[in-house]
């Protein structure tokens, strides 16, 4: 007996749609839903509902990442140049919520509160360096209000935890602190973005291929009730460590070479009322030697769904899928004869980092919770909870020097017509997203970028495109941005 042919359900045609249900995604679909309202827009996501993965708030540490005390960021601590250009898109990133709060289309209560953004470094070497880095920094607008102490009376005052029990201590330390610091849940602002205008998101639908056509892209999946497709003019793939798999099958030149290497996390967190009250801020370390680009240990005062907790890590850890609830197939199914070269030239660059993975995965319970009791020496294991967060596909770029580059951050690939475009790699893209989906629009939609895009644009994010970052403008856009949000930087004093 023959089997009856599957039936495809074909879906209405979209002018664009986007791959993940992610802050990426979001991000896009927000922006185009105010630059074009007619535009029909949907989203496809694999899992059930939508931030399921690296967006959802336990999946990362909800840091708005703005340079001020990502130490990694800035391993010179002489060249301020990351941690500038890292603020400048965060703060672009947090006009565009200042503008659709101002439009009544976000409540920013629901995503993002004031949370000082600290450093905390031990012995001497890293005592001069924080001192150093704290003082370049100074020097540029954007950092003018970060304060600097070696007093561990002031630290106190600043982080009590991190200072209880260290009363017979005489190792040297330090502190740096930053007012204007958030605490973001991704997971919450995805959500709000998506439900901005008549974007439709299909959960269950999982994209297994694309056939390139005149007039754009047919995108076919499967659903649990079987295989669908949609004609879409312009496709984006924001699906965390599976957009390079993605990218791949549509076959786009733009993308030979790259590789993804991924890399899990685990987090401490403690949600008893009387610890979590009595620390408010994002403390950072310094990275042990050969740890990942993401892999700063930080103590973080977090506020989700409206609650209060603490988080402590990252703690690396192992795993081959790319993304938290995909397979253990998933990074051998992004492996290329053009990419192979990269990836072995990326791990034999990374020897340290090899060898700290291994250390990190043989770790002991104890000797984990002896890491985050250097930052609260008075943590007491049973108010802390060992969490599984999300998996990150870190970037392997392919270099022409060293054939392939480990990279910290992201990459937006898009090909040659502008018609498909991918998001790949990882941290710091969530707090990125604003001006990384601009530059999609300036390549992607290139008419209607010059037609009256920019200018709209323009008007949302104001300080798009400045260079002239005075101490003066600096001050009055994070005030007139604070307001919006309703964020009060803690006082200096």
């Amino acid at each position: 007996m023959t089997a009856s042919p599957t039936h495809t359900n074909q879906l209405p045609d979209a002018d664009v749609v986007l791959i993940g249900a992610g802050i990426m995604s979001a991000t896009l679909s927000s922006m185009l839903t105010l630059l074009d309202p007619e535009l029909r827009i949907l989203v496809l996501e694999k899992a059930p509902d939508s931030a399921g993965e690296s967006s959802e708030a336990w999946n990362n540490a909800g840091t708005g990442h703005s340079g001020y005390c990502e130490l990694n960021y800035m391993p010179d601590p002489a060249d301020g140049s990351k941690p500038r250009h890292i603020a400048e898109q965060f703060h672009l990133t947090r006009q565009w919520w200042a503008h659709l709060v101002r439009q009544g289309l976000l409540d920013p209560t629901d995503f993002v509160h004031t949370t000082p953004h600290m450093n905390l470094v031990f012995g001497r070497d890293d005592v001069a360096y924080l001192r150093r880095r704290v003082d370049t920094l100074r020097a540029d607008p954007l950092f003018a209000e970060m304060e600097h102490t070696e007093d561990p009376d002031t630290i106190a005052q600043w982080a009590p935890l991190t200072m209880e029990g260290r009363a017979d201590s005489d190792e040297p330390m330090a502190a740096a602190r930053h007012p204007r610091g958030t605490d973001v849940d991704f997971g919450a602002l995805t959500s709000a973005l998506l439900s901005i205008g008549s974007t439709e998101v299909r959960a269950g639908h999982t994209v297994t291929g694309f056939e390139s056509r005149a007039s754009g892209w047919m995108v076919r999946g499967s659903t649990t009730a079987g295989p669908f497709a949609v004609h879409a003019k312009t496709v984006f793939v924001g699906a965390g460590g599976f957009a390079l798999r993605l990218l791949q099958k549509a076959r786009i030149p733009e993308v030979r070479g790259y590789a993804v290497l991924p890399v899990g996390a685990a987090f401490y967190r403690c949600s008893t009322p009387a610890v979590v009250a009595r620390h408010d801020a994002k403390v950072y370390g310094q990275a042990d030697v050969g740890a990942p680009p993401m892999s700063v240990p930080h103590l973080d005062r977090r506020v989700v769904d409206g609650e209060e907790h603490l988080l402590f890590g990252p703690y690396a850890t192992f795993s081959t899928k790319l993304l938290k609830h995909g397979r253990l197939s998933d990074f051998f199914t992004t492996v290329r004869p053009d990419n192979l070269h990269a990836i072995a030239a990326a791990g034999l660059q990374n020897l340290s980092l090899v060898s700290f993975l291994v250390k990190e995965l043989a770790a002991s319970p104890s000797r984990k919770f002896a890491q985050l009791q250097r930052f609260f020496p008075r943590a007491r294991r049973n108010e802390w909870t060992l969490l599984p967060a999300g998996q990150r596909a870190q970037l392997v770029k392919p270099d022409r020097k060293k054939i392939g580059v480990l990279q910290q951050g992201t990459e937006l690939v898009v090909s040659a017509d502008g018609s498909i475009a991918g998001l790949i790699g990882a941290s710091p893209g969530a707090s990125t997203a604003v001006p990384i989906m601009v530059d999609l629009l300036k390549q992607a939609f290139p008419a209607q970028w010059h037609g009256g895009w920019k200018s709209q644009i323009a008007a949302a994010v104001p300080d798009l495109g400045r260079t002239d970052w005075t101490t003066e403008a600096v001050t009055r856009s994070h005030h007139e941005t604070d307001a919006a949000l309703g964020l009060s930087p803690v006082s200096s004093e």
